[in-house]
């Protein structure tokens, strides 16, 4: 007896009929720097002439999952904003070291390769990065039956962005008195969501499609909201010499431990939490499991996905570049005290 690959679980010609599906898609995210893409054994970049503009530059980059958001995607059958997702919250990483995203590179596995699904998750890719100006230079799809359960994904993404050397934004210059600013969420992005699953779908035993009083949309939709892609206006920000001394991208670890990794040692915040609209997502969740407020802050971002720390003289400068973006949202919430690197909720 002759045995076959695809006997054996994985199919070739699904592989082939994903990369056919998506290659012209993704073309429409190069830059003229970018050589070879999608289909070529490794993408071409020429940095030569995409960092000609800059005296020192510095590649900044940054791998990060969609996670466990990817089983309520699953759970609805809706593929379409998760690649919104690893975009977004890659850029943030690097956004929040002052880096312009250049490159950007994705990983699909499955189960199972599903061309729709792929193609679904890929064009929502795609989207992102043409809003940001970030080139899809390629990726890699891999049907792993036996490492996945059946309709089991994971999505990866790696990404690349340049700073000047001496534009590189670390924290070093905070100093008790700058205020934070926040930009606001849009939900939970992509953080906390085995909590979340745990509280709607075990505890209170919803489905996605139940609605609540709380929620406009149904409780799947609500947390299937993408991630917000803050690169635009912090970018806004920096290119017109306003100094933004420190930025805090509010994932895994909320407010508690994000915010400290950007404070000198004689420093800590005070935060408002009075100072921005909170979404009812969180406050539903905090009711349902009795979650102590610091564990709320622990986990998730709380309806801001995004810090600055400015000095107080550049305020009215910043805001004036965020009217450009009218769909972002920012709030002062709190300010840099004397301390030891601690967030101190008020």
């Amino acid at each position: 007896m002759t045995i076959t690959y695809k006997q054996a679980g994985v199919n070739i010609d699904a592989g082939e009929e994903t990369v056919r599906r998506i290659k012209e898609k993704v073309k429409t995210t190069f830059s003229k720097h970018v050589l070879t893409g999608l289909g070529s054994f490794g993408a071409v970049y020429d940095i030569k002439e995409a960092f000609a503009e800059y005296k020192h530059p510095l590649m900044v980059q940054s791998v990060d999952g969609v996670g466990t958001k990817l089983i309520i995607a699953r759970m609805m059958d809706k593929y379409d904003t998760v690649g919104i997702d690893i975009v977004s919250n890659c850029a943030g990483d690097i956004v929040a070291m002052g880096a312009k995203p250049l490159t950007f590179l994705d990983y699909i596995a499955s189960e199972r390769l599903d061309p729709n699904q792929v193609e679904t998750i890929v064009k929502s890719m795609v989207h992102e990065c043409i809003e940001n100006n970030i080139s899809l230079v390629g990726g890699e799809t891999a049907e792993m039956p036996g490492v996945y359960k059946t309709g089991e994904h994971d999505i990866v993404g790696c990404i690349t962005g340049v700073v000047e050397k001496d534009k590189v934004i670390t924290g070093k210059n905070i100093k008790s008195g700058d205020i934070i600013l926040g930009f606001a969420s849009n939900g939970l992005h992509t953080n906390g969501y085995s909590l979340a699953r745990k509280l709607f779908f075990e505890i209170e035993k919803y489905g996605v499609e139940t609605k609540i009083a709380e929620f406009e949309k149904s409780v799947g939709e609500t947390l299937l909201e993408p991630h917000t892609n803050y690169t635009n206006p912090i970018l806004r920000i920096l290119d017109n010499e306003i100094e933004i001394k420190g930025i805090a991208h509010i994932t895994g670890g909320g407010f508690i431990e994000n915010i400290p990794r950007i404070l000198p040692n004689n420093c800590a915040v005070e935060i408002n939490k009075k100072s921005w609209p909170h979404l009812p997502v969180f406050e539903v969740m905090q009711q349902i499991g009795n979650i102590e407020e610091k564990e709320m802050y622990r986990t998730f971002n709380m309806g801001i996905g995004m810090i600055l720390v400015i000095s107080p003289e550049n305020i009215v400068k910043t805001f004036e570049q965020i009217t450009k973006y009218p769909k972002f949202k920012l709030y002062e919430i709190g300010k840099v005290v004397e301390g030891n690197k601690n967030v101190k909720l008020i």
